[in-house]
């Protein structure tokens, strides 16, 4: 028994005739015939009666049939597999972001690349930027996003933003009243700083330090996002990532820029070989779109 005569069996079954199984397979019906009896032949019963030159199902062999169309059903789904991987990759996708894009530019990309493929399947972490460098470095996620003080040996990368830093306000504060914020408005302010860690925070306090101004910080933080959620409440205030800030000015924080210039740096970070996967190009796509958009809050500019 072998592939080439299960599948001229299982064409003559579903087309009712020897001559519309040559058409289909595009051989000579001579080659259907001579393939069936071969079949037959090794299965010790017979699949057709011949009955005036036509082919009749046995019932033997209206059971195989059963069996062998389940088996060319999961053979489609293989060949289907075969060429989502050959196209995208794999059937799934695992992202790992730093949590300034974690829940405002990645939930966006997320969004529109499931409506352009909704068979894949999609796994999003939001984690530390050095977790997420190991995630992809060991080969556990094919995407991250990550700060710019990560380890990028051992990873292929890119630069994927770079954005001017601003100040988060509760509404109602003195500086509040202000258009731009210099390093002299925050010395002496209550004031929420980013983990020491941060290598943002790090240029934030050597601008701080050569002006003389000495904040009174209140609260440290790995998360720009809740450097936002903490000047809402009026704990403070904190200079922060605009990507994080999304929908805050719409709940009432203030936000003024900042001089001179803190950039907030960041890297695309990829395993080895995955950006020339058409799946991961595709979502990378989606997240340039995406990060393109990013306005300073409350201005409705683009940086």
């Amino acid at each position: 028994m072998h592939f080439r005569q299960l599948e001229i069996y299982r064409a003559t079954m579903i087309s009712g005739s020897a001559s519309r199984a040559a058409e289909l397979l595009r051989i000579t019906q001579p080659a259907v015939s001579r393939a069936l009896v071969e079949l037959e032949e090794s299965l010790g019963f017979a699949l057709f009666d011949r009955v005036k030159g036509r082919l009749v199902p046995t019932p033997e062999g209206q059971m195989f049939f059963r069996d062998v169309n389940s088996s060319f059903v999961g053979l489609d789904r293989l060949r289907a597999s075969a060429a989502r991987i050959r196209d995208f990759g794999s059937g799934s996708l695992r992202v790992a972001s730093m949590a300034a894009f974690g829940s405002t530019v990645v939930p966006k990309a997320v969004h529109t690349f499931r409506q352009k493929n909704p068979q894949i399947a999609i796994t999003l972490q939001v984690l530390s930027s050095s977790t997420v460098r190991d995630l992809v470095a060991n080969q556990q996620f094919d995407i991250g996003i990550a700060a710019d003080e990560v380890d990028l040996s051992g990873v292929e990368h890119r630069i994927f933003s770079s954005f001017r830093a601003v100040l988060a306000i509760p509404q109602g504060h003195e500086l509040a009243a202000l258009s731009v914020i210099t390093p002299a408005d925050l010395h002496g302010q209550p004031f929420i700083a980013l983990a020491p860690e941060d290598r943002a925070r790090h240029r934030i306090t050597e601008i701080l330090e050569s002006a003389g101004s000495r904040p009174e910080i209140i609260v440290e933080t790995p998360s720009a996002g809740t450097i936002c959620a903490l000047a809402l409440e009026g704990v403070g205030v904190g200079l922060v990532n605009p990507a994080a800030a999304d929908g805050y000015a719409e709940r009432g924080l203030v936000f003024r820029p900042f001089k001179p210039d803190v950039q907030f740096k960041s890297y695309l970070l990829f395993r080895p070989d995955a950006q020339k996967a058409r799946l991961v190009k595709s979502f990378v796509a989606e997240l340039l779109h995406f990060r393109d958009r990013v306005t300073l809050p409350g201005t409705g500019k683009t940086d």
